[in-house]
């Protein structure tokens, strides 16, 4: 669960700027290390890609549909970080900041519950088959 303490820090993290763009860009960032470490979990998942390049937030609902509310979420806030990080800063006010890193460390507490259920699965299932 590295990939998932390295993501609490960039929530922690996320917390502590200062700035409102930055502290958005921030927990946006967050979020994308928590989805990372539930895909990364998910490796050699089985999902249908269709051609071309794959959103990572869509990857999630597939291989995660208890984490696509998230993944849907993230998705639309998306537009509004791209603008942030091109420099368009007044878009975000210290409230949508304050509430995406809530919602950063809130989407990561749902992976800490999504993963330690996967687990328990893995282990029932084997378990079963010995």
């Amino acid at each position: 669960m590295s990939d998932l303490a390295e993501a609490r820090r960039a929530v922690i993290e996320a917390e502590l700027v200062e700035s409102t763009a930055e502290r958005y860009l921030a927990a946006h960032l967050a979020a994308q290390r928590v989805a990372a470490a539930v895909l990364a979990a998910h490796a050699g998942a089985r999902v249908r890609l269709r051609s071309g390049p794959v959103d990572p937030w869509t990857l999630l609902a597939q291989v995660a549909p208890d984490c696509g509310e998230w993944a849907a979420y993230f998705s639309a806030t998306q537009a509004k970080r791209q603008a942030v990080a091109a420099g368009v800063r007044a878009i975000v006010s210290e409230r949508e900041a304050d509430d995406l890193v809530r919602d950063a460390a809130n989407f990561h507490a749902a992976a800490v519950r999504h993963l330690r259920a996967r687990r328990a699965r893995v282990a029932a299932s084997g378990a079963g088959g010995a």
